[in-house]
């Protein structure tokens, strides 16, 4: 088996004839978690959305699983992801039932939903939350319903996008420490944007810097505060 999840060469995204994204060569390695960090408005989201296949790349090849993404058909594609938003955008239902809802949506039997289900509320400690209405909760308790909701899908690739930048620190610090070893024993493949790079250092396995809108190094986190690659990546760092 492949153990690069995701293969990126020669992306290249464009928007009102801008050029918004280059990453010359990018791999996801499957089971990791990989931060992408770097200064607002530097491209990180648009790397996450064109993952998502939410935005089309104008040029540039990209691998999932040692296939061509393009290759597979939208639906087949999304029902392999789960997406996390920094608004956990939950229907107005149980905390039971938004959790329940992907599962129903890919024909899940009634079984599998009630094992499942419990299961992944209980790890994201919101067990007992089950029957409180999503609009009820506070941001924390959503956010965690929210990770519920795409964790209990099982994916095989995993987006956060600035997912815990809204929450109040205590919050935010005990949401991370609850995340990391859910997500290094269940060994899914994440990628998650942030600006924060004690976020990034906390629950990632490596870092991808991406600055004025290309990726400018990917490694360890002690690899890239000890050597930034060019005085960009050391300014985003405070290395300068």
């Amino acid at each position: 088996m492949n153990k690069d999840l995701i293969t990126i060469k020669n992306l290249l995204i464009i928007r009102g004839k801008k050029e918004v994204l280059r990453v010359k060569k990018l791999s996801v390695q499957r089971g990791e978690v990989l931060a992408v960090v770097g200064p607002n408005g530097a491209g990180k989201s648009t790397l996450l959305l064109t993952l998502a296949r939410l935005l089309e790349p104008n040029a540039g090849q990209m691998l999932f699983n040692g296939t061509p993404a393009q290759n597979t058909s939208d639906t087949v594609y999304r029902r392999k992801i789960a997406l996390v938003m920094q608004d956990p955008l939950l229907f107005d239902l149980s905390v039971y039932k938004n959790v329940a809802l992907g599962l129903e949506f890919r024909g899940a039997s009634k079984s599998e939903i009630q094992e499942k289900v419990p299961l992944w509320l209980k790890r994201l400690g919101v067990a007992d939350l089950a029957e409180r209405r999503a609009k009820r909760l506070s941001g924390g308790e959503a956010q965690r319903v929210s990770l519920a909701r795409a964790l209990v899908l099982e994916p095989e690739l995993l987006l956060l996008d600035e997912s815990f930048s809204a929450l109040d620190p205590p919050t935010r610090a005990t949401l991370l420490d609850d995340l990391k070893p859910l997500l290094k024993n269940s060994k899914t493949t994440t990628l998650f944007v942030t600006h924060d790079l004690h976020e990034a250092r906390k629950l990632a396995t490596r870092m991808a810097v991406i600055v004025k809108n290309s990726l400018r190094q990917i490694g360890y986190a002690d690899e890239i505060f000890n050597a930034p690659v060019d005085e960009d990546v050391a300014h985003f760092l405070g290395k300068d």
